[in-house]
């Protein structure tokens, strides 16, 4: 329901959707008047819809600056007769908001998954009933971790030493985000079972 009231508001009249399409013609073009023209017609409207979505404002202004991004790459290849310009941005307002919804379950979901297995895993930190099983167990940690594959290792050591998340993890490696989740999950399998046989 509301998002057809989105749309409802969205929906231009006949002269205001001459105006985005002459906005987008010119934007096609380079014309940085005409994207500033497109942006304070369209980004209110479109910002209520996604922060609907999201609920949360921080997360809704980065989609924002996303769904103009992408319209103003895609500008040349936006076809009137599918559409009003409003309708175009609502559609990609709507999907940016819908993955980064999904994107923001998986992590949370990842990082659960993480936690539980660390949880599993041996305790590496400092143990005062005993400095002999503490160093031992510190001396395990480096081995496991220095037998670990290299790019499991050095994503390993990005998540839980420098904090980075997946995606940003992603990004630095230029790797996909999937070769990446695989390759600390993986890694995380090997170092608990080295430092439970460790252990043992």
């Amino acid at each position: 329901m509301w998002l057809l009231a989105a749309l409802a508001r969205l929906q231009p009249a006949a002269e205001a959707q001459a105006e985005d399409e002459s906005s987008l013609r010119r934007l096609a073009f380079g014309d940085q008047a005409a994207a500033a023209s497109l942006y304070d017609r369209h980004a209110r409207p479109l910002y209520s819809l996604i922060l609907r979505i999201l609920g949360n404002e921080t997360e809704a202004e980065d989609v924002l600056q996303d769904v103009f991004a992408q319209a103003f790459r895609d500008a040349s290849r936006y076809d009137a007769r599918r559409g009003a310009v409003a309708a175009w941005l609502l559609t990609i307002a709507r999907s940016r908001a819908l993955d980064r919804l999904r994107a923001r379950r998986t992590r949370v979901e990842a990082r659960t998954g993480e936690m539980q297995m660390l949880d599993e895993m041996p305790d590496a930190q400092p143990d005062a009933a005993s400095t002999m099983l503490d160093e031992e167990r510190s001396r395990l940690v480096r081995q496991a971790l220095g037998e670990l594959p290299m790019l499991q290792r050095i994503a390993i050591e990005l998540a839980y030493y420098e904090g980075l998340s997946h995606s940003e993890i992603a990004e630095r490696l230029e790797q996909p985000l999937g070769t990446v989740k695989t390759r600390i999950r993986l890694g995380l399998l090997k170092l608990r079972d080295a430092l439970t046989e460790g252990l043992a």
